[in-house]
């Protein structure tokens, strides 16, 4: 984690690793609450005698893995000192690589990719987001995240 920098001297992250959250455990129970409410039921994620010829268990949803991110990667922070607001902003690229399989333990790898300055005190930085799940050679997924901080 590096915390909180001057504005001007995020630029200086750009290709540098930021942080690794904890590991984080995911459930049966947590996979079920979030198919209940995406209403999204699907065998492979409910259902694990159906699951497990397909996969060996159930998995988690890959949005379920993907809006872990907030959480995890507030484990591994870096932002601009005077910071008043930090939003999603949404985006660039997802790739789901490997499911997550109930049950298994999953952490980020964050990577800053690039800072935009937009003016009045705006910084729009874009993060390389690997989840790693433990045990498992290929991650889970890279995402390329989109923060607006304002200061």
């Amino acid at each position: 984690m590096i915390g909180l920098v001057p504005a001007e001297k995020l630029v200086d992250y750009v290709g540098q690793e930021i942080g690794t959250s904890e590991w984080f455990k995911v459930d049966q129970e947590r996979i079920n609450q979030f198919a209940d409410v995406t209403l999204d039921h699907q065998f492979i994620h409910v259902d694990s005698e159906k699951a497990t010829p397909l996969f060996g268990s159930t998995i988690a949803h890959g949005f379920l893995s993907l809006s872990l991110v907030p959480h995890l990667t507030a484990q591994a922070i870096l932002a601009p000192e005077n910071l008043k607001h930090a939003f999603n902003y949404g985006l660039d690229k997802v790739r789901f690589i490997n499911p997550v399989n109930v049950d298994s333990k999953i952490r980020t790898h964050s990577k800053l990719v690039s800072v935009d300055d937009k003016g009045d005190g705006r910084y729009l930085m874009k993060t390389e987001i690997t989840m790693e799940i433990e045990g498992v050679e290929k991650p889970a997924y890279v995402a390329e995240t989109l923060t607006m901080f304002i200061t």
